[in-house]
This record gives structure tokens, sequence and C-alpha cells, in this order.
């Protein structure tokens, strides 16, 4: 749900409808879709498989929310791994029944408690709380610091909890094994190596978030490194010799971006990494050293 939390705010501000959808069994899940008029659709929720039988409830436009309890059949099995004949359920929402705190809450990537009150599988009711407003059972669940759904009689809460995204820009042996360090942590891990697309990626990300340039070409990386130090990322890092960690603050010198007090070069904390996973543990170590704490 974070990652669409921007465009759906867009939407919800400019008076468009959409439709928020959220899987809550037979997991938790923070992915999301959302659904406008027309059949726009934004996000991703369990690989497609649901997207048809979401999009046509949603296309019904139901002055408020839904729980929606299906079998998954072979196709949805096969695109989204659940077992054949297995019970799933969402929460399909209008964005205009959910508290607007949400998306900026969203935004700041905090965790959150959504609680829908059901009566005969309608929601009625949709609260939205943090630690700082949250009931004792909502606190109860945010101190965990992880996804989850609770449920009651009448009620069900999805508890959201902000996981470290960590982009990779680069390829090659130690870029392999940093991505693989990170998805090991529970990160969410992008490994890319285009400057472009890492600038796109580096826009999105906060100050919980983290990531990590590389590459033996001057301008490519010091472009990568330009797109991190523009981003919100709480840890940039810079792998390279010395003589390249120069290189690339002269080149963005030149470009007028001076700053690279945020930038640790070279990446990793000094354990006497000599291959790439010892340098991958040494970059995630530091990654976690530097994050913020509570």
């Amino acid at each position: 749900m974070y990652d669409i939390a921007l465009s759906v705010s867009a939407i919800a501000r400019s008076g468009t409808r959409a439709d928020l959808a959220w899987m809550i069994a037979p997991t938790a899940s923070d992915e999301a879709l959302a659904f406008t008029p027309g059949g726009g659709r934004l996000g991703s929720l369990a690989s497609g498989a649901f997207d048809g039988l979401l999009g046509d409830v949603a296309a019904r436009q139901l002055p408020h929310g839904r729980l929606i309890t299906h079998s998954v059949t072979e196709l949805e099995s096969a695109m989204s791994g659940l077992p054949v004949g297995s019970s799933v359920e969402f929460l399909l929402v209008p964005a205009a029944q959910v508290p607007a705190d949400l998306w900026n809450q969203l935004l700041e990537r905090q965790s959150v408690a959504i609680t829908v009150t059901l009566s005969d599988g309608d929601v009625t009711e949709v609260r939205v709380a943090t630690s700082a407003d949250a009931s004792e059972s909502e606190r109860e669940f945010l101190s965990a610091g992880r996804l989850a759904t609770h449920r009651s009689d009448t009620t069900i809460t999805t508890v959201l909890a902000p996981v470290t995204r960590l982009v990779v820009a680069g390829a090659g042996p130690i870029a392999e094994a940093l991505a693989a360090q990170g998805r090991l942590m529970g990160w969410k891990v992008a490994l890319e190596s285009r400057p472009d697309m890492v600038a796109g990626l580096a826009a999105r990300l906060s100050w919980l978030d983290a990531i990590v340039i590389m590459g033996h070409e001057i301008e490519p990386s010091g472009r990568c490194l330009m797109a991190a130090l523009e981003s919100e990322a709480g840890y940039i890092g810079a792998l390279g010799s010395q003589a390249m960690q120069e290189a690339r603050a002269d080149w963005l010198a030149y470009r007028e971006v001076t700053d690279l007090s945020r930038v640790h070069g070279p990446a990793g904390l000094n354990i006497g990494a000599r291959n790439p996973m010892e340098i991958a543990v040494s970059i995630v170590a530091q990654i976690v050293a530097e994050s913020p704490r509570d």
C-alpha cells in the first residue's frame, strides 16, 4: 500500500473515485491495488491473479467497502501460488471512505493500523491509527513492528509496517551478492544498472531506505550518485577505489554537486571483507548501523 499512496492521494484530492483493494487472508500483504473509473489500475496484488475479480466489484462503484471471499481457481493458483480451492479474502474500500490522513502517514512510511468495522460483509467504518493515537489493542499490534491481520467479531485490523527498500545501482558479482543479502534481510530489493531507471527508483526512496552505487565508469555511476543525492534515502553508499571516488566527486562538482556528506564511500564497515559476499555483509551491516531507531 505504501507504493501507491502518492498516486491514490492525488486521485482522492482531485475528487476522482478510487477503490482500494488489499488481501487479508490467507496471509497479510502490504500490496494493494487501486481501481479508477474506466478500468484504470494502480499497484499490484498477488501477481494480478485476482484483478478481474476485484475489478468487477470495483466497477459496481458501491457506496461502501466490501469483504470479498473467494475460492482460488486453477488459473489463479498458477499465477498466485495459492492452492487450488483455498479460500482468499480481500477488502475493497472506496478511497472516500478511508480517512484522508492515511495517505500522508503512508508517504511518511509510518506504521499504521487500519481497522474496518463490518456488518454483513459491508464496511461501515474505517479507522486509521498510528502509535500516537492508537487504542490499547492497536498500540499492541503496532508495537510488534510487522505486517499482520487481526480479527474480532465485527472488525478486521490490518497492520502495515514499512519495509526497507534497497536499490543496488550496478551489475556484477558484488551487486548480485548485495541484492541477495538484502533479500535475506527481508528488504525490497531492486537491482538496476541503467542510470535513468536508477533515477526513477531513487525518487521513491525515503529515510528508511538505502541505495548503493557501484560501477567502473565515471559518468553512469556519477549520474546514479547524483540521483541518490537528490533522493530522501537514509543511506547512500558508493563502492570503488579512492581514485574512482575522487573521479566521481569531480564529475559531480563540475555539475555543482559538492555536498557529499551523506555518502558512505567506500561503502561498508571495515571488517576486512575480501570477496563479494563478505563485501555485501559489510554494506548491509553499515546500513543497519546507520538506520534510525525508535
